[in-house]
């Protein structure tokens, strides 16, 4: 059984796609969004490595905004926006990794999961053999996670855990 409706920002998307799993939202969720200030921040680059890989795996997932975006001062466009779409068209999820933003949402009431968490359901599933070398690629490239957070994750897992 899939989980409906997820809206993604950017961060969770950079990071599924450096890992290679940005097929995990079509296996969770029976439909993923962004927002078209998303669509803007994760095709901007069109020389990184996940590029085509993002392109082609959300080119077909923006949508609009119909409200004025009242959030863009106290969180990042991309964002605020992703807010503001899930809360348009009663999304089941929110798909977000920034701690400030992810707190806001969470005030208002949306129902927010995590690049992590997201892993941990996967493996749960058994979608994913085990977390810890996906973590490592993660910290690798430069995706800031908790690594307390990880470890709880780790450790829910039987996995290894960072010292």
């Amino acid at each position: 059984m899939k989980n409906g409706l997820v809206i993604a920002d950017a961060g969770p998307i950079f990071s599924l796609a450096i890992i290679d799993k940005l097929e995990m939202l079509n296996l969770l969720f029976d439909s993923v969004w962004i927002p078209n200030a998303v669509w803007e921040e994760i095709t901007r680059n069109k020389k990184s490595e996940q590029y085509q890989r993002i392109y082609l795996f959300f080119k077909d997932k923006t949508r609009p905004i119909s409200g004025f975006n009242d959030l863009s001062f106290i969180m990042d466009y991309g964002e605020s926006e992703s807010v503001i779409l899930y809360q348009e068209i009663k999304a089941d999820f929110l798909l977000i990794d920034d701690k400030k933003a992810r707190n806001i949402a969470e005030k208002l009431g949306l129902n927010c999961i995590g690049t992590i968490g997201l892993l941990s359901v996967a493996r749960d599933k058994k979608w994913i053999p085990e977390l810890r070398s996906l973590f490592e690629i993660l910290l690798e490239n430069k995706r800031f996670y908790s690594i307390d957070l990880i470890n709880t994750i780790l450790s829910k897992h039987a996995e290894q855990t960072y010292p």
